[in-house]
């Protein structure tokens, strides 16, 4: 009998001791798929659970301190980017719309997949270019010293919601009456989808609702005063620093100026204060962190102020091309003044990767690599590629798609880095261009599962369906 009993304990030992390792290894993955809008409302409610919590994550399932530097890169393709941005482009294309395929093809060709490569890519939405006012803009008037507009109400936003809890205190502003829910649901029907764009919230305002909006890059901080003085408030993505968790992307709402003080009035739909009155936020700490998302803003206006906001624009900011041109000039000079600041070199590849875009020469999109090879070098957040993505398409055009799946994969491999689409619609570029097929269809699924809204998924899916993948 004691025999038996001892095998049996044994036995149990030996499962439980199995139950246990199992369980360890699979604890990271566990910890990682915890929703974030269930960790925030923990959080809330319970902040000593809470931190237990999140230093077992720590632990057990740590976030990267940077994205993965780069793949090793030929010597022999580097161009000069300071001369190359001297140079005029031989042309301005228009990336064409995809085209079907007649017949499907179950093994594709690497000609085929070459096409398909191009056809994808194709399906990312272009950025509308506003057309210039056909009147010459009014000479500027010298900007009051300080201007505070009324009605700005403040809205706290829900989980991970800055972008729609911005545009809904903008819309409001406008007599507008619509709530954040509304806007969320539009925009980003999935609460865990991390990311909503500028060109997105424009793309909302223009098509969903009775006013208009812009989206630019290159801004200043002269001109968001013009903006705010012409009672239109500005909202700004800009990076965020916070101590427990690191860098963010951010919007925030300016509606106010002070010269003497040298500082905006700001709406911060995550940190405050809910009593309407406002957060200072000096002109140099705005500069500091708008920088990291290439002084991008948007505004959003009545229809009949359409003149009023390009006068405030000027026709430089109006055309794309020369938009971005400058945005790599000005983001060119910033690495020569600040060469160990990632995000400079982050935005000279943006703004070479979108001129790339826009002629077809792949002497920009080489250019793009190089200035992002600095950028990963040195050491990016390793939430950069929730927000912006202009690297994918860089190193996909140059033939580096192990730097692209790096990067992608690097992101995906937190829960928040899982909920961004984007993330998987880039990788499946990177496995339509390996011949992977199955893997692309699988890639654009889950940006798909991710937003359900985001057509260029959809796009690139049917297209690879029709090869057969």
């Amino acid at each position: 009998m004691n025999t038996k009993r001892t095998k049996r304990l044994i036995l149990w030992v030996v499962v439980a001791q199995i139950v246990i390792i199992a369980g360890l290894l699979a604890l990271p993955a566990i910890m990682q798929a915890i929703p974030g809008r269930y960790r925030v409302a923990l959080a809330e409610r319970s902040p000593i659970l809470s931190g237990i919590l999140e230093g077992v994550m720590d632990q057990v399932a740590p976030v990267a301190t940077a994205l993965p530097a780069p793949q090793s890169a030929s010597a022999s393709e580097q161009v000069d980017i300071s001369q190359l941005l001297g140079q005029e482009p031989a042309n301005l294309s228009i990336t064409p719309e995809p085209t079907a395929t007649d017949e499907p093809t179950a093994v594709p060709t690497p000609e085929l997949v070459a096409e398909a490569t191009e056809l994808i890519l194709s399906t990312d939405t272009p950025e509308p270019t506003a057309e210039p006012t056909a009147t010459p803009p009014p000479t500027p008037e010298p900007l009051p010293e300080r201007v505070l507009l009324e009605g700005i109400g403040m809205i706290q936003q829900t989980f991970n919601n800055c972008g729609p809890a911005n545009l809904t205190q903008v819309l409001n502003f406008h007599q507008y009456d619509i709530t954040q829910e509304q806007v969320r649901l539009a925009l980003k029907p999935n609460s865990e989808d991390r990311n909503v764009s500028p060109w997105q919230i424009q793309d909302y305002v223009n098509e969903q609702t009775p006013y208009r909006a812009i989206a630019r890059s290159n801004g200043n901080i002269e001109m968001l005063k013009q903006f705010i003085a012409a009672e239109l408030p500005v909202v700004v993505e800009k990076g965020y620093w916070l101590p427990e968790s690191g860098w963010w992307g951010h919007y925030l709402t300016l509606y106010g100026y002070d010269d003497a003080l040298q500082e905006f009035r700001t709406q911060d739909s995550y940190l405050g204060p809910w009593d309407g009155n406002g957060r200072p936020a000096t002109y140099d700490d705005i500069e500091e962190f708008w920088q990291h998302f290439n002084y991008t803003f948007y505004v959003v206006y009545e229809p009949a102020q359409e003149e009023l906001v390009n006068s405030i624009l000027g026709t430089e900011m109006l055309d794309d091309f020369t938009m971005w041109q400058l945005t790599a000039v000005r983001a060119e000079q910033e690495t020569r003044d600040d060469p160990d600041n990632p995000y400079v070199w982050f935005n000279l590849g943006s703004a070479m990767t979108h001129m790339g875009e826009m002629t077809g020469e792949a002497q920009y999109y080489q250019a793009g690599a190089q200035a992002f090879d600095e950028s990963r070098e040195i050491g990016l957040p390793p939430r950069m590629l929730w927000y912006q993505f202009r690297p994918y398409y860089a190193y996909l055009k140059v033939g580096r798609l192990d730097d692209v799946i790096a990067l992608a994969d690097a992101t995906l491999a937190t829960q928040g880095g899982r909920n961004v689409e984007e993330t998987y619609w880039h990788k499946g570029h990177a496995l339509v261009a390996r011949g992977d097929l199955a893997g692309a269809r699988a890639a654009y699924q889950e940006a798909l599962a991710v937003n359900p809204t985001f057509g260029p998924a959809q796009i690139s899916l049917d297209y690879v369906l029709s090869l057969g993948g």
